[in-house]
């Protein structure tokens, strides 16, 4: 059992379905990354993870116990803390004061408005804000007003303030989202390191897959309220579990070919035009349209290979280059060295790691299982 349980979480707004049984269970000391397009209900079930929102149906409980229904300050005594979208400081106060609110919060259980220089005054509080500070590299800004601070600083600030309170549970709400792509990158690295040193267990949502991979020991990857797969960031990208995860997790994302065709569980080889093409053994039956799913660094050119293709544009993107092609089972990226040369309108030989390949279901868009996936698939 996990720290943090999520059992057939259900959450509608009028005829919207924001979430559609969701079951999680997040494991201590773990970075879980939730990741999704907009509208995907990663907000949604965050704010059901925090009790401010209650669902329709399910459960979620914390160290065993409910979190729905709870104010946010029973929330917080609970051990679990969450950083909004837009930082939330007190402007007027400078930066050791803020520092100061949590370390009070967590010894008293609040926190009141007492004269600055009585809060001073009690030197342990003080000296565990400045060490929160060392640890958030902000110990040379501890006079300045909080107001002034850039917005990358404030969300340094606020995170700080969070772990000040020493939560067993922390929630990260977009938390880079407003930042330049540059500086989104470093802070990224910054948490990581933070949460490895800090060890509290982490939830992190985001829109942005580059940052779930950097961020997340697991990745649950959410779609119109319901969980499509969870997993090893590996596992996630490798081994998808739907379409979707396939197209969302990956740039250029998983090439789909479609065909159709009859396969027996143990089955070894599909047919694309005319052309036998190893995958991985089958676990299950499958009939008529399917779709064979091979990214784009698990294409090579060859000139032996009949299956063949029509160059139609190439990138290059400094030691390697993304050529699209024309197949007869639909257009696919490959990612192939720089130095290989190639020409628009060439026709090349396309040879597929076959070891690689995920094959889907065309009607549902779920994977067949085969001695690839069987056992990572995990559709919530």
């Amino acid at each position: 059992m996990g720290i943090l349980e999520v059992k057939g979480v259900n959450k509608r707004f009028g005829g919207l379905q924001a979430l559609g049984d969701v079951n999680l269970s997040i494991a201590d000391n773990v970075c879980h990354a939730i990741i999704g397009p907009n509208g995907a209900g990663k907000s949604t079930l965050l704010n059901c993870l925090v009790g401010k929102l209650i669902p329709d149906t399910g459960s979620v409980s914390f160290k065993g116990n409910s979190v729905l229904g709870r104010s946010p300050h029973e929330i917080n005594q609970m051990g679990i803390s969450r950083v909004f979208q837009t930082p939330e400081i007190f402007g007027d106060l400078s930066v050791l004061e803020n520092m100061m609110i949590p370390c009070f919060a967590k010894r008293d259980g609040y926190f009141k408005l007492n004269a600055i220089s009585d809060v001073m005054a009690q030197r342990d509080m003080v000296e565990k804000a400045e060490h929160m500070l060392e640890e958030m590299n902000m110990a040379n800004k501890k006079d300045m007003m909080a107001s002034s601070m850039s917005r990358g600083d404030k969300r340094r600030l606020e995170i700080g303030m969070c772990l000040a309170q020493e939560p067993s549970l922390l929630l990260l709400d977009e938390p880079l989202g407003a930042l330049d792509a540059e500086f989104r990158e470093y802070m990224a690295e910054e948490l990581r390191s933070l949460h490895d040193r800090m060890g509290a267990t982490t939830v992190y949502v985001t829109h942005d897959q580059l940052e779930a991979m950097q961020m997340g020991d697991k990745i649950v990857v959410m779609n119109h309220g319901v969980v499509e797969q969870f997993g090893r960031p590996q596992d996630i990208y490798d081994k998808p579990a739907t379409l979707f995860v396939a197209e969302f997790i990956g740039s250029p994302p998983m090439n789909f070919l479609q065909f159709s065709g009859h396969l027996e569980a143990g089955d070894e080889q599909v047919a694309l035009h005319l052309q036998r093409s190893t995958v991985p053994a089958r676990h299950e039956a499958s009939d008529d349209d399917m779709v064979y799913g091979v990214r784009p660094e698990h294409i090579t050119f060859s000139e032996t290979s009949e299956y063949r293709g029509e160059i139609l544009a190439t990138e290059y993107l400094g030691t390697t280059q993304i050529v699209t092609l024309k197949t007869p089972n639909g257009e696919l990226k490959a990612r192939v060295p720089a130095s290989q040369r190639v020409s628009p309108g060439e026709q090349v030989g396309l040879a597929f790691n076959g070891t690689t390949v995920t094959l889907f279901d065309s009607q549902s868009g779920r994977a067949i299982r085969s001695a690839l996936n069987e056992g990572v698939l995990t559709h919530g």
